[in-house]
């Protein structure tokens, strides 16, 4: 196994890159993972693994065995302390790094069942909105996530981190508003729009029938497009002196009374 110690080293100088960079991450079609939980996710969801490099001083073949014996001996590359405490995107980093092959992420590879719940981002832009969204998309097994037009890019490390790793558990597209629109009205799925204004509160809405949850931007919300093509907006009451809540937060609220409707099936 060929140990690094050098920063300086071509393959370390390279995945700095890609940590750092969405141009890098697309033209090359890797991003980094980072940590033994997101790593075996990526795995479990069939990702293709490119290198792995690991610090035997923070790395434990003993906590991890079904992990480690899944990396192909031929791509691991064994990384000195002091390299990888310089190239760790965590603060308590538990020794492994991986360089992971990028999905397409098509409308078409959607599966969905006759009374789909999904939701839709519209142009999302902060990469921990993103991962929190994700996260609750797991715990609520929704059966799809549409993120549309979107303005960060889905495998920035903030967002593999803050998502822990459920960007690989949840089945993700990634598509232009024009294609959303025609490929829900193509599967017969109600869109419903999270807006400040609309005049139906989202706990007297019908989520038992397939659907689609399309949330916007924090700063400008949905586009009118969205507005006017709408079956039903939504809001949640808010009783305080703020008249809104985190996209994040927003979409969870909605989600799970959708879950809770469905009787959590």
């Amino acid at each position: 196994m060929e140990k690094i110690q050098s920063a300086q080293n071509s393959r370390i100088k390279n995945l700095q890159k890609l940590f750092s960079k969405s141009k890098e991450r697309k033209e090359q079609n890797l991003f980094v993972v980072e940590g033994m939980r997101e790593l075996s996710l990526a795995i479990s969801g069939s990702y293709s693994l490119d290198s792995a490099f690991i610090c035997s001083e923070l790395f434990s073949e003993i906590n991890h065995p079904e992990i480690r014996a899944k990396i192909p001996p031929s791509i691991v590359f064994e990384v000195s302390l002091p390299v990888f405490q310089k190239i760790a995107y965590r603060e308590h980093s538990d020794g492994v790094l991986a360089l992971v092959r990028q999905k397409a992420h098509t409308l078409n590879e959607l599966h969905l069942p006759d009374d789909s719940f999904i939701i839709v981002l519209e142009s999302v832009e902060k990469p921990g909105n993103l991962g929190a969204i994700l996260r609750t998309a797991d715990a609520a097994k929704v059966d799809a996530v549409i993120v549309s037009d979107p303005l960060t890019d889905v495998y920035n490390p903030n967002v593999i981190r803050s998502s822990v790793g459920c960007v690989f558990t949840v089945p993700l597209a990634i598509a232009t508003l024009s294609d959303t629109f025609s490929f829900l009205k193509e599967n017969r799925i109600r869109i419903l729009a999270a807006e400040l204004q609309a005049s139906q509160w989202y706990q007297d809405t019908d989520f038992t029938k397939a659907c689609a949850l399309i949330v916007g931007t924090e700063a400008a919300g949905l586009t009118n497009f969205w507005l006017e093509h709408a079956d039903v907006r939504i809001k949640i009451p808010m009783r305080g002196k703020i008249d809104s809540l985190n996209v994040s937060v927003s979409t969870a609220v909605i989600t799970f009374e959708a879950m809770r409707q469905r009787g959590f099936k």
